[in-house]
C-alpha cells in the first residue's frame, strides 16, 4: 500500500504538470471555446443579471413542471428545443477567481485521487507495459464515460471533446510513466 500511496502522490503530480503545459503552452485548454462578440456579450451578460439571478448550470430552453409531468408539455418543449436555439449556461452571477491556490489545490487533490485508484489497479500488473497500458487506459475511460457524453448529448463542440480525449490519455500516460516503474510487483518468495 505504501508504494501505492506514494505513485499515487506522484503520479498526481505528473498528471497536475502535465494540466499546466497542456492547458497553458499548447492549444488544448481553449480548444472548442469561442468568445462572443464584444456586443453580444454586453446584451447576454445584460439580460443574465437582470433574469437569472441564482448561481447555477442552466439548460435552455428550460423544462418546467407542465414540461416533466403531462405529455403535452413534454412535446412542446421539445419543438421549441428542436427549433433551438438551445444552450448549456453555467452561471456564476458575481464572478470568481480564474486561478488561485484553492482551484490549484482541488486540481492536484483530484489528480492525487484518481492516480490512486489507477495505481491500485496497476500494482496487479506483472510488467511495466501492462501497468502503464492500464494506468493509460483510465484516461480513455474517463473520456468515454465523460466527454463522450458531453459531446453526443448536450452537443459539446468536437474540437473540445477531441482535445480532451487528448488530455485526458496523456495526463494518465504521464502518471502511468511514473506508477509503473514504483507499484512493481513484489518478488516471489523463494
Amino acid at each position: 500500500m505504501k508504494r501505492v500511496a506514494v505513485a499515487a502522490l506522484l503520479g498526481g503530480l505528473a498528471m497536475f504538470v502535465w494540466g499546466a503545459i497542456s492547458h497553458m503552452l499548447t492549444p488544448l485548454g481553449e480548444a472548442g471555446f469561442k468568445s462572443m462578440p464584444p456586443a453580444g456579450e454586453q446584451a447576454v451578460t445584460g439580460a443574465l443579471s437582470g433574469g437569472v439571478p441564482d448561481e447555477g448550470m442552466y439548460i435552455f430552453p428550460g423544462m418546467d413542471d407542465r414540461a416533466r409531468n403531462t405529455k403535452e408539455g413534454r412535446d412542446e418543449w421539445m419543438r421549441r428545443y428542436a427549433a433551438g436555439p438551445t444552450g448549456l449556461l453555467v452561471y456564476h452571477p458575481h464572478g470568481g477567481p480564474t486561478m488561485n491556490a484553492q482551484l490549484l489545490g482541488t486540481e492536484l487533490l483530484t489528480n492525487i485521487l484518481a492516480v490512486a485508484v489507477a495505481a491500485w489497479a496497476a500494482a496487479h500488473g506483472r510488467t511495466f507495459g501492462r501497468r502503464l497500458a492500464l494506468v493509460t487506459a483510465f484516461g480513455l475511460v474517463s473520456w468515454l464515460s465523460i466527454e463522450a457524453s458531453y459531446w453526443n448529448w448536450y452537443g459539446f463542440p468536437t474540437e473540445y471533446a477531441l482535445a480532451q480525449l487528448v488530455d485526458q490519455v496523456a495526463g494518465f500516460f504521464f502518471a502511468g510513466l511514473v506508477v509503473a516503474k514504483i507499484v512493481r510487483p513484489e518478488p516471489a518468495a523463494a
